[in-house]
């Protein structure tokens, strides 16, 4: 079977990223994919590692001049056409507020804002039948016991710029709260563009998702922790990968559930909807918020439409 469809993959050098990357190119040869990651020697490195199908282009999701760069030269790649899109990248920072060039803090930027501005500008681009995926979590869900805290949604201008002085006595609880409210928007954003998109065509010309593949100890998100927190992530919660039954997993298994999304034929018309692995299920209660996910729509717009703010 020749080439002739293409997956972009951002954060697509370690973790789950390569492993989807991985899963798609070994289940079908049809599939031709680009992923995206900070540095350009690594992510060259991770390519080649995958084979000819693959090709790895630089991208920094931490400044949205990098992101609108990427996706006008995205085509001149001379690639099969584009038929789907997984964001995948995101951070969690506890070690204090980190700005981006923008004004933005970090958290909020890469996790949410990056992407939406990414899927925005490629949308174009993406041909029918097209299927996006956004990588949330179930941390986004406070009924979950996940152990981090609880999202905290005020307004999306808020997370955007939040009082650096009133978050510095707690960087650590600060920061990953901020990430698990970043995954509610990842949840947010997939169902408020399903519902922009859904034109009433039988099947969707183009579907969106989110996914949560579970804790995946010993991966780059814990890059920030440091002492007794480091020393569990890396080396003791992975072992918990072995026990049945709870939402651990490594990041081979959970990049195929993840690869399944874009693979499998039974999902071309599911849109709208959340995954935890390869169920399907219902999302936090604040996802479904049509309130919340107003403010999050229009406040990045704005956000991404006039830099610097």
């Amino acid at each position: 079977m020749s080439v002739s469809r293409t997956v972009l993959i951002t954060g697509g050098t370690g973790s789950l990223g390569y492993r989807t990357a991985e899963a798609i190119l070994a289940a079908d040869s049809s599939w031709q994919v680009v992923i995206t990651g900070r540095g350009q020697d690594r992510v060259h490195a991770a390519a080649r590692s995958l084979g000819d199908r693959a090709v790895g282009v630089p991208l920094d999701l931490a400044s949205l001049d990098r992101v609108r760069h990427f996706a006008r030269e995205f085509g001149e790649h001379q690639l099969p056409p584009l038929h789907a899109i997984i964001c995948n990248a995101g951070v969690q920072i506890v070690s204090g507020t980190v700005l981006t060039v923008d004004g933005i803090e970090q958290t909020f930027a890469v996790n949410h804002l990056a992407h939406f501005l990414l899927v925005r500008e490629l949308l174009p681009k993406l041909r029918t039948p097209g299927r996006i995926i956004f990588v949330a979590s179930d941390t986004h869900d406070p009924t979950k016991p996940t152990g981090m805290p609880a999202p905290s949604y005020s307004t999306a201008w808020d997370l955007a710029h939040p009082d650096v002085a009133d978050n510095a006595s707690r960087p650590g609880s600060i920061g990953r709260r901020r990430y698990t409210t970043s995954k509610l928007c990842n949840v947010l954003t997939t169902y408020e563009l399903a519902r922009q998109l859904d034109s009433g065509t039988v099947p969707p010309k183009i579907t969106v998702n989110a996914f949560d593949p579970g804790l995946m100890p010993g991966t780059g998100l814990g890059r920030d922790y440091h002492g007794i927190q480091g020393l569990a992530w890396r080396y003791l919660l992975p072992a918990l990968t072995a026990v049945p039954g709870i939402n651990v997993h490594t990041s081979r298994r959970s990049g195929q559930a993840l690869a399944r999304l874009v693979l499998s034929p039974d999902l071309a018309t599911v849109t709208g909807k959340y995954f935890s692995g390869y169920r399907q299920i219902r999302s936090s209660a604040d996802s479904y918020d049509l309130d919340k996910a107003e403010d999050l729509w229009t406040t990045s717009i704005k956000l991404t439409e006039t830099p610097h703010l």
